[in-house]
């Protein structure tokens, strides 16, 4: 069975924590942060888990990660 390949583009966007969770960046934080609040773009700063619903999809994109 030859290695399975990871997507590069995946694994420029998501880690994974010590418990296997995979962790994803907010989007609409590039720009247009004029009319964005103080309090909205912070907390876009922050990674968030990836949700249940995409989880099994990531996890083949990033078979060794």
């Amino acid at each position: 069975m030859p290695k399975m390949k990871t997507r590069s583009a995946a694994a420029k966007r998501f880690k994974t924590t010590g418990t296997g969770k995979i962790v994803r960046h907010k989007a609409y934080k590039s720009h247009i942060l004029t009319k964005k609040t103080t309090k909205r773009k912070r907390n876009l700063r922050k990674a968030t888990v990836l949700d249940q619903t995409n989880n099994r999809q990531m996890k083949r994109c990033l078979p060794y990660a």
